[in-house]
């Protein structure tokens, strides 16, 4: 017969205090002296006692845990069942080629920041990510397990959101306020791609732009491109009705979009792309053809990922504060869980324009000057 796991009646037995006092230990440390939280914390150790967060969740009403839905970025829906096979070491050659990092590194940003705040108050992370046909059963069963949630923009349909915000509350991230009830934290997405546009048009004369878009139902891509439009709107340029090419944030579009450029036959004199990683392919299908960046097209992104410090030429963005944006929404959520009463938030963040290489605000670098 297995051995009965250890209670709260048995650490307050071995440290001769009250069943209140150990609760207080866990729950309100600051109430309790530093020699009886010590003599519990020994007790606990000795007896291995571990505290039951749902039964602490049903005295509190509160799960101690937040919940999070991002999209699915690497758009696999499916994979096919998990199998272990035995042998040996295998060695094999690998030829250069295209290769597509594993995620979205702005959401992995985002979600650091979310991870950092949480815990910095104690709270637990419980993530869903936007995968295939289930994932509104997905989000309905964590808004059951946790005490609020944050979603990326888009990611959960209006309908279910509107269904879990009558139960817990609801912090958005990306995208302006709409017509909704939600915590909203966002960048300057539109100020940044602005001031980016302004920059190419006045400090370098570019006249022949053409915007690289995302995702037509994402609201940072129509963001950035509304501050695109306003700037060639206040330069008196030819304003387009939309993105000369949509990529879908990633890399390997981004190639894509390139070699399609390529194939016009002429290019303009300055890509502008939604995010970074669109920028980080599109430079790579210009540079394996021979073409040079920026001497015969500029290609700028935005985002502020490392990769774009790492590419060659490297990029020049838009750099949001991705780290903040995440810790923000969690301190909005909390502060929404202690005081339902507050009247919703709309936090935007500042973002920062990086002059670099690809623009031509920097000569690029040789190989020379690494060595």
């Amino acid at each position: 017969m297995p051995k009965a796991l250890p209670t709260v009646y048995d650490v307050a037995a071995r440290a001769g205090v009250s069943i209140a006092t150990v609760s207080r230990v866990f729950r309100r440390p600051d109430e309790v002296t530093e020699a009886t939280k010590t003599v519990v914390q020994a007790a606990v150790r000795d007896l291995g006692y571990v505290p039951s967060g749902s039964a602490r969740g049903l005295a509190a009403r509160r799960t101690g845990s937040i919940g999070l839905c991002f999209p699915d970025f690497d758009g696999i829906d499916q994979f096919d069942p998990l199998t272990f096979t035995a042998g040996p070491v295998s060695v094999a050659l690998d030829p250069a080629g295209d290769f597509e990092p594993t995620g979205d590194l702005y959401i992995s940003e985002v979600m650091r920041g979310i991870e950092i705040e949480a815990w910095r108050h104690g709270v637990a992370v419980t993530i869903a990510v936007a995968r295939g046909p289930r994932r509104s059963e997905i989000f309905d069963n964590l808004a059951g397990r946790v005490d609020g949630m944050v979603a990326l923009s888009r990611t959960v349909p209006d309908e279910l959101l509107a269904h879990i915000a009558r139960r817990i509350p609801v912090v958005m991230i990306a995208g302006p306020r709409a017509d909704d009830a939600y915590d909203h934290i966002s960048t300057d997405s539109a100020g940044g791609m602005r001031a980016m546009t302004e920059h190419l048009i006045t400090s370098h004369g570019i006249t022949d732009l053409a915007f690289i878009g995302g995702p037509a139902d994402s609201p940072d891509a129509k963001n950035r491109f509304d501050g695109h439009r306003e700037a060639l709107r206040s330069a008196g340029l030819r304003v387009a009705r939309a993105p000369r090419m949509r990529g879908d944030f990633t890399r390997s579009q981004g190639r894509a979009i390139g070699r399609e450029l390529l194939a016009e036959g002429r290019l303009p004199r300055a890509l502008v792309c939604a995010n970074d990683q669109t920028a980080l392919g599109v430079l790579d299908a210009l540079t394996r053809a021979g073409v040079r960046v920026p001497e015969d097209a500029v290609v700028t992104g935005f985002d502020g990922i490392d990769a774009t410090q790492l590419s060659s030429p490297r990029v020049t963005t838009v750099r949001q504060p991705m780290l903040e944006l995440g810790r923000a929404a969690v301190d909005t959520l909390l502060r929404r869980l202690s005081d339902p009463q507050l009247a919703p938030d709309s936090r935007t963040l500042p973002v920062e324009v990086l002059l670099r290489e690809s623009c031509g605000c920097l000569p690029v670098a040789s190989h020379d000057d690494f060595s």
